[in-house]
């Protein structure tokens, strides 16, 4: 291989890192999990993964969120040399033009494939992508605002979907609210082992301007209020089997929050973080838990076929 060639896999390869590339599968994973499971569980699996609206729309937000983390990466690229010096170092093999290039693109076809959604779907990737920019230029250095934002939007592809099928039950909402909180904690843990990148480009974040014990308070504060969506979810409506999950959740958060108290180094935060990350996506593949029965019939159903 060439000195050209191995400069274009890497340049493929910082680019897949600056998208994030390893996150953006499991959100489309989540979207259509959700769609069969808990948002039209009465169509038939393989009605809904065949169905060319809702492939449009996880695909115009798998764009978006890859426009989203090269936008912020942009202007995050001072911040990220404190914090992640060796990603960022990796993410430097592309220039901010090509970055910029690939962004605006990106957005383009966005734009193209909401309009052979609708009108409304057009309006609404609009929004989404002006709000990821805002947020990116603007308001992550606001202190709470930014968090607040920022876990918003990690939620917004989701919303799509009830848009989509008109569908808003309180089930629904439980397990948003579930979500939002984790994310909510996750950036808030972020906050914490980000604080030498945040202090020397002035951003405004609850443990530089209020210190880490409060930060720490506020955390162990939302991960408490967890218990309210995992108990009426529990009690009130049929989850099926995903209850084991939010079992094990509890479980886990109470060692989270006693890890939390402990630490003190970056390193540690960092732990915490990733401890999270893996809560979320193991919460996505445990939406099978639901009704398993459905992923066998679907598996069963494609087999015959064969």
């Amino acid at each position: 291989m060439n000195r050209k060639n191995k400069l274009l896999i890497m340049k493929i390869v910082s680019l897949f890192s600056v998208v994030r590339g390893y996150n953006i599968p499991i959100i489309i994973l989540a979207q259509y999990l959700s769609s069969i499971f808990i948002l039209a569980p009465e169509k038939k699996p393989l009605h809904v993964i065949l169905d060319i609206n809702l492939f449009l729309i996880v695909f115009a937000t798998a764009l978006t969120i890859a426009s989203g983390y090269i936008i912020n990466s942009f202007y995050d690229s001072k911040k990220d040399l404190i914090n992640r010096p060796n990603k960022t170092i990796l993410d430097r093999l592309v220039s901010q033009k090509t970055k910029l290039n690939v962004y605006f693109t990106l957005n383009f076809v966005v734009a193209v494939l909401a309009i052979f959604i609708s009108w409304r779907a057009f309006l609404y990737f609009s929004f989404y992508i002006f709000l990821i920019w805002f947020y990116s230029h603007k308001v992550k250095k606001f202190v709470i605002i930014g968090n607040l934002m920022a876990t918003l939007m990690a939620i917004l592809p989701f919303f799509a979907l009830l848009l989509y099928y008109k569908n808003f039950y309180e089930v629904i909402i439980c397990h948003a609210t579930f979500l939002f909180l984790l994310l909510l904690i996750r950036e808030m843990i972020k906050d914490l082992e980000n604080i030498k990148g945040d202090l020397a480009n002035d951003y405004k974040t609850i443990p530089i301007l209020y210190g880490e014990k409060t930060s720490k308070i506020i955390i162990a504060f939302l991960t408490l209020l967890t218990v309210v969506p995992v108990f009426i979810l529990i009690e009130k409506f049929e989850i099926g089997n995903m209850d084991l999950y939010f079992y094990s959740c509890l479980l886990f958060l109470i060692l989270f929050l006693l890890k939390l108290w402990k630490s003190n180094l970056k390193e540690q935060y960092l732990l915490l973080h990733n401890l999270l990350k893996f809560l979320i996506v193991s919460g996505v593949f445990s939406i099978v838990l639901i009704n398993p029965s459905l992923i066998l019939h679907f598996w069963h159903k494609i087999f015959s076929l064969a």
